[in-house]
């Protein structure tokens, strides 16, 4: 690198800080519900742990029992080698895709009988939106795609990836279902596809999507598909966990059904639920699926052993609801941080301190570390400007008096 480059670079951090957008990575330990930062303890109030599995070392520890009981030959391997059209594609993989598609037909089922999907498991929630959607967009059809405007970043570069020239796509204002309705409306008669692409609990708001009305306009339209990010939902919404189509039962009208490990499940990986013939068409052209080596066999064994227990999850779950209502509440009511947003009923266990401008943000952010709470600055571009906040974020081990106490440093 030239030292013209360099002082480019240390130009652009200087910039970076006098805006305060300067991030570093943290340097911590981790202890049940508590991290450990600069030898103080905190309460941790940022993890996507929702059901604080991820922490649960009995939980951790009966696995590993159970693995020991395994002989040699039958213990999962610490490392794939190799990408699943090579070597990677081990039993353990198999035997969970297998399981999770046990899990959609169990749910789907309740809502109608004639319905069936394949599962394909990814090695990330990032690898799976950022090569999806180009697989999907690899035929020659004209198509639109249509997004949220709060995607995830990782749509967001798939989108961008999938724009070719019979490929475009546009951004619906969030949650805005009849601005959606209009770019529907405008389309070119020659647009051969639209698909609609959004997530089901947005990562920053916490806020939900109305699937119902995305069906009833899907209903509609023979050339519209659903593509529905589940990430922030998978674990924590649903009878058995299976996220907000299944709450709202619309599983049957998902063409695309995304998911992640990595939050909820405590583990890592994503998948997607989808027809048969649409699985066989992105192991041929997914490209991060191609080209990327599987995750290890241990990750899949610990991923199935949760995908076991959860079902079995419910009071985990009523009660990270009544914690995130009674917080969400108390910001609206109480502290009146913005008056455009409302909690009436629960959303889900992101709830967002939005406090506008960088400087007021990191000061909170602080004045919470001080009174022992993990709490970190979320601000542009991983939000929009001026909306700078505390993403407050609930799990099921936390009590209720560590809530109250939550309450009262806001």
């Amino acid at each position: 690198m030239t030292g013209l480059i360099n002082s480019r670079l240390q130009e652009a951090l200087i910039a970076l800080k006098a805006t305060q957008q300067y991030r570093q990575l943290p340097n911590l330990q981790h202890n049940g519900p508590y991290v450990i930062s600069e030898g103080k303890t905190l309460l941790n109030i940022t993890s996507n742990d929702y059901l604080g599995l991820g922490g649960d070392t009995e939980l951790q520890n009966e696995f590993l029992n159970q693995i020991r009981l395994l002989s040699a030959a039958q213990t999962p391997k610490m490392s794939a080698t190799s990408s699943r059209l090579l070597t990677g594609s081990d039993a353990q993989l198999q035997a969970l895709e297998s399981e999770l598609q046990e899990w959609y037909q169990t749910a789907v089922d309740k809502q109608d009988t004639s319905v069936s999907k394949s599962v394909l498991v990814l090695n990330s929630g990032y690898h799976a939106n950022l090569g999806i959607l180009p697989a999907l967009t690899a035929l020659p059809v004209k198509t639109l795609i249509l997004a949220d405007k709060l995607v995830h970043a990782s749509i967001i570069d798939g989108l961008r990836l999938s724009q070719s020239k019979l490929v475009t796509y546009r951004r619906y204002r969030h949650n805005d279902y009849e601005h959606l309705a209009t770019f529907i409306k405008q389309a070119n008669p020659d647009i051969e596809r639209i698909i609609v692409v959004t997530e089901s609990i947005f990562s920053m708001d916490g806020d939900r999507a109305d699937l119902c009305q995305l069906v009833q306009l899907k209903a509609k339209d023979a050339r519209i598909e659903l593509y529905v990010d589940e990430a922030h939902a998978i674990g924590v919404l649903g009878d058995t966990g299976l996220g907000l189509a299944e709450e709202t039962q619309t599983l049957a009208n998902i063409d695309y059904l995304v998911g992640t490990f990595g939050k909820a499940f405590a583990s890592v990986g994503a998948y997607i639920m989808c027809d048969d013939i649409v699985k066989q068409w992105l192991i041929n052209t997914m490209r991060p699926l191609i080209f990327s080596t599987a995750l290890p066999p241990i990750n899949h064994a610990w991923t199935r052993f949760i995908l076991a227990k959860m079902p079995t999850l419910n009071d985990q779950r009523a009660h990270l609801a009544q914690l995130s209502t009674k917080l969400s509440r108390a910001i609206v009511q109480r502290h009146r941080v913005s008056p455009t947003i409302q909690y009436p009923n629960y959303e889900s266990p992101i709830v967002p301190y939005i406090l506008g401008d960088n400087a007021s943000t990191l000061a909170k952010a602080q004045q919470l570390q001080a009174a022992g709470f993990y709490a970190m600055p979320i601000r542009p571009p991983t939000v929009p400007a001026n909306t700078a906040r505390i993403r407050l974020v609930m799990n099921a081990k936390l009590t209720n008096k560590d809530c109250e106490q939550l309450i009262r440093q806001l």
